[in-house]
């Protein structure tokens, strides 16, 4: 799956234009690299996304292509 497409739907960021925008701006970095928003992500992965000063950092569970809004958030674990 794309990495805009994963953002997008696992609900870490909200729209795939601002994903593409976010990847384009160098503010997500998956297994320390920055992407490109036509990366494939993989289980395992783990991505970072800057917000302004703060930073999320996750962990890929589950690639799945249609996700109900209670349960994008189970894509994905937060890493410290």
């Amino acid at each position: 799956m794309r990495l805009d497409k994963y953002l997008k739907i696992s609900r870490i960021i909200k729209r795939r234009t601002i994903a593409n925008e976010a990847c384009d701006a160098g503010k997500v970095v998956v297994n320390g690299k920055v992407a490109k928003a036509s990366l494939n992500v993989s289980i395992g992965d783990i991505i970072e996304v800057t917000f302004g000063n703060n930073t999320q950092k996750v962990q890929v569970t589950a690639l799945t292509e249609h996700v109900r809004k209670e349960e994008a958030s189970g894509m994905y674990k937060i890493v410290e």
